[in-house]
């Protein structure tokens, strides 16, 4: 059984669909605690789930550095197989992303390498494109570079707005990453091998 820890810093979505995802018996990952950089709305379900928390507060630290130390000391406590980035606004610290790759993914709403960073929904309307997507990659130390493990397309529709599009792009985040972790847990996807390949050059 694949163990999984989950960090967010808002309303955890995505870890709502993966605790539900989790909570059938034929699912062969369990969530094991969930951590927050800040108080955040998200730990309402990992509280439904029965699931532990911790939190590591980035105001308490004076530098990312520190912060990250922390965060990976209270990720060993609970020895996870796999570490899940389900919308954390924060920049993990190399030392804690050299620690924790390839075991470390992260879902982005974009269809990468196309449109990185904190607005890539916003990004692909400014853009113009006729189609987005959401990936789920494995992290490493650039903004959303790390390797490809899945993606999807989703199109852009007329008039849609920031709101509109990226609620249609969440859905299918979620299935991206409910089906990684799955493919993770069977041995289907190795991510040690997924991280060796080279990742498609920015457009």
């Amino acid at each position: 059984m694949l163990t999984v820890a989950v960090l967010i810093s808002g309303t955890g979505s995505n870890l709502r669909a993966l605790l539900d995802a989790a909570s059938h018996p034929d699912f062969p990952a369990r969530v094991v605690v969930v951590g927050a950089d800040r108080e955040a709305a998200g730990f309402a379900h990992a509280e439904t789930f029965g699931i532990p928390t911790f939190l590591v507060p980035w105001s308490h630290f004076d530098s990312r550095e520190e912060w990250g130390a922390e965060l990976a000391a209270q990720l060993r406590v609970w020895t996870p197989d796999l570490v899940v980035l389900s919308g954390l606004m924060r920049l993990l610290p190399a030392d804690v992303v050299h620690e924790w790759a390839p075991n470390l993914i992260n879902t982005h709403p974009a269809y990468l390498p196309e449109f990185p960073g904190a607005h890539g929904v916003r990004d692909a309307l400014a853009a113009g494109v006729a189609e987005t997507g959401a990936s789920v990659i494995v992290v490493d130390d650039g903004v959303d570079t790390g390797p490809i493990l899945a993606r999807e397309r989703v199109p852009v529709l007329p008039g849609d707005t920031e709101h509109t599009l990226h609620e249609r792009i969440k859905p299918v985040e979620r299935r991206l990453l409910i089906d990684v972790v799955r493919r993770v847990a069977t041995g289907e996807l190795d991510l040690a091998a997924a991280a060796a390949v080279p990742p498609e050059p920015t457009r």
